[in-house]
């Protein structure tokens, strides 16, 4: 911990990140007795992504964005934990760091919320659809070709204030951040796993902290839900097979299942044209070799000349 004894928590300032920190802060103190409210402070950093939220996450560095002014601060000792939304982080960890833990997935699929149309396909054609993610993009496409996929940026209300203004007559957000917000009345629809596969990560929390922190690494074990963490780790391996960030246009989901682990994948050419699967299960406790054998077929399968959106 740093030298005031406080526990500090390096948390970007959107309403979704606070409410994740907080939650994160709640889990440390009902887990852990030398914590109560005062003695764990909520530390707000700005990163990239949050200075220029107006420009394409591609034009501002791609990797990283949204987490590496935090991984700095936690770097340099003046943080004791990183919390993240894990599909914001790269695949390749920072050297020095760790994500030895993560809290229990919340739903990980995608919402539609739309003020015209009580559901996707209610849309009338040319309808204008808001996403800033390319997998969204590749996927909504295919469901539909006659709708516009449009680019956006900003917070969850930013972008519910524009479909609000009519900018857009829908827009599509993970589910699990809306459940976070309270706002999951606003979804008119959500996207099953076979219509939409979820982002890597989507719906877990990562909780950051430096390799040589063990006590924070004991803190932390005692807030990690294993079953969540072993299904990230199989998605985040297969995206560094790829060489993959959150940028990529790469949906993957693993799941538990009588000591297995199930995981699915899709991966998209970068005009979306094309799309590549690849699904296999393992033993629970090879999560990381099942995600490095699946990122590695989705290669194989999508050929040399295949580029990752983002590299």
């Amino acid at each position: 911990m740093v030298d005031n004894k406080k526990f500090i928590i390096g948390s970007r300032g959107s309403k979704l990140s606070l409410a994740y920190s907080n939650y994160v802060k709640s889990l440390l103190i009902k887990s852990n007795s030398q914590f109560d409210v005062n003695s764990i402070e909520i530390k707000i950093i700005k990163t990239s992504g949050d200075i220029f939220h107006n420009k394409k996450i591609s034009d501002i560095g791609g990797k990283g964005v949204f987490s590496k002014q935090i991984e700095d601060e936690l770097l340099d000792s003046k943080i004791d934990l990183a919390v993240h939304s894990l599909k914001d982080l790269p695949s390749k960890m920072t050297n020095g760091l760790c994500v030895n833990a993560v809290v229990k997935r919340n739903d990980p699929r995608d919402a539609f919320l739309s003020y015209t149309s009580k559901s996707f396909f209610g849309l009338k054609p040319q309808s204008k659809v808001g996403t800033s993610s390319f997998r969204r993009k590749a996927q909504l496409n295919i469901l539909r070709d006659d709708i516009n996929i449009i680019s956006m940026r900003g917070n969850i209300d930013t972008r519910i204030n524009k479909l609000k203004n009519k900018e857009f007559d829908a827009i599509v957000l993970s589910l699990a951040g809306l459940k976070m917000l309270n706002l999951e009345k606003e979804a008119k629809e959500v996207f099953s796993e076979k219509q939409m596969l979820p982002a890597i990560g989507q719906g877990a929390i990562a909780l950051q902290c430096r390799l040589d922190d063990q006590k924070t690494l004991d803190i932390l074990e005692m807030v990690n839900d294993q079953k969540s963490y072993c299904c990230i780790q199989a998605e985040r391996s297969l995206l560094e097979a790829i060489g993959g960030d959150c940028d990529t246009a790469v949906g993957g989901l693993a799941k538990l299942s009588n000591n297995k682990i199930i995981l699915k994948s899709e991966l998209f050419s970068n005009d979306g044209s094309k799309k590549f699967v690849v699904e296999s299960s393992g033993s629970f406790k090879e999560a990381k070799e099942l995600g490095y054998k699946v990122g590695k077929e989705l290669l194989k399968k999508a050929g040399q000349d295949f580029k990752v959106q983002g590299n």
